[in-house]
């Protein structure tokens, strides 16, 4: 079923994403050809792109290789780059550590990848799945990705990424168990338990697959832990605008504590804890946002911090049936915010 009412342009033009003034030159505009197209740090490695070579030259120099990939336009990027490598102590951890090999999500240079196979920047990252940028995919010395990241880490927590990966953790476990060490031996930074309420929420524990059983509706269900800065920005900024509440209207809606033990029915009407359902869905980040059609079947994700107008994308991407026809979740945004700034309404990508 398609659903018209999250893609009305009318419900856009509010206070959500903070369009410019009136009169106020924009990027788009201004007519520039790559808006938003910020410098990738002089240390990133320059390489040919054939990762089998720069897997052996980081292995020969005990470093590990990094394949970043980016767009321009992207200011999740211009953060990573400007806020996180902006950053002494991580930039020289990065740098002692890894080699960073940038790649173009919409490029055509040759890539070869780990097993040969020459294809270009933008079908490496389609074959990748990387749906949204920056992505970093952390690679061991076999080419094995041992660690992704999805979107964009606040510098702390990338930090912590950045020592995970170093000190080869990855062998021990993942990098949810690695996190919820540090936290329980203190050396992760938290902050105060807070308990977060969306409204219409289905009820606790969940019966997920119950509850889709009357309706066609799209589930989505709030991955959140309770200290968590970004889940607060989430809850009390970014949900309670009015127009992400009307397409949250659309949508079934649940929440999940990635750490609770509670046993709840999964949407494919799996019994098991909170806990083990997300440690199998690979839930490392909070918040994610995890979407589901009505047979139970995930269809979409965001794992990283997202400001109002991707969060308002990403959902109705979903409700809209978009991921059917366009798989690049990317084109579908770019596409977005083309038609609202040619009915005069620019937005602020980061408000």
């Amino acid at each position: 079923m398609k659903y018209i009412l999250p893609i009305t342009l009318a419900l856009l033009v509010g206070s959500a994403y903070a369009a410019e003034p009136a009169g106020t030159p924009t990027q788009l505009e201004a007519g520039l050809v790559n808006p938003g197209a910020i410098d990738k740090p002089a240390w990133f490695k320059e390489s040919f792109l054939d990762l089998r070579d720069d897997i052996k030259e980081a292995s020969a120099a005990n470093k590990r290789v990094v394949l970043y990939f980016y767009q321009d336009g992207c200011p999740y990027c211009a953060k990573l780059i400007q806020d996180n490598f902006g950053k002494q102590s991580i930039t020289d951890k990065t740098q002692k550590n890894f080699d960073v090999i940038a790649i173009n999500m919409w490029g055509d240079r040759t890539v070869t990848d780990v097993e040969g196979k020459d294809t270009t920047e933008k079908t490496f990252a389609a074959d990748l799945k990387v749906q949204y940028t920056p992505t970093m995919l952390f690679l061991d010395e076999t080419g094995k990705v041992v660690l992704r990241v999805n979107g964009y880490y606040a510098p702390d927590k990338f930090e912590l990424a950045l020592d995970f990966v170093a000190g080869k953790h990855d062998k021990a476990g993942s990098f949810k168990d690695y996190y919820t060490q540090l936290k329980a031996s203190g050396k992760a930074i938290t902050t105060a338990a807070t308990t977060y309420t969306l409204p219409g929420a289905l009820p606790q524990p969940l019966r997920l697959q119950d509850a889709h059983q009357d309706n066609k509706r799209p589930l989505m269900v709030v991955f959140a832990q309770k200290d968590c800065e970004t889940c607060d920005e989430l809850y009390n900024d970014i949900f309670k605008r009015k127009e992400l509440a009307y397409s949250l209207s659309n949508l079934d809606l649940a929440q999940a504590d990635p750490d609770d033990t509670t046993t709840i029915q999964t949407p494919d009407g799996k019994e098991m804890t909170l806990a083990d359902w997300a440690k199998s869905l690979e839930i490392k980040y909070s918040p994610s946002l995890l979407f589901f059609d009505a047979d139970g079947k995930e269809v979409f994700r965001t794992e990283a911090y997202f400001k109002a107008f991707h969060t308002h994308g990403a959902i109705d991407y979903v409700v809209s049936g978009a991921y059917q026809w366009m798989p690049e979740f990317q084109r579908y945004l770019q596409h977005r915010r083309e038609a609202l700034a040619e009915h005069g309404f620019p937005v602020n990508l980061m408000e």
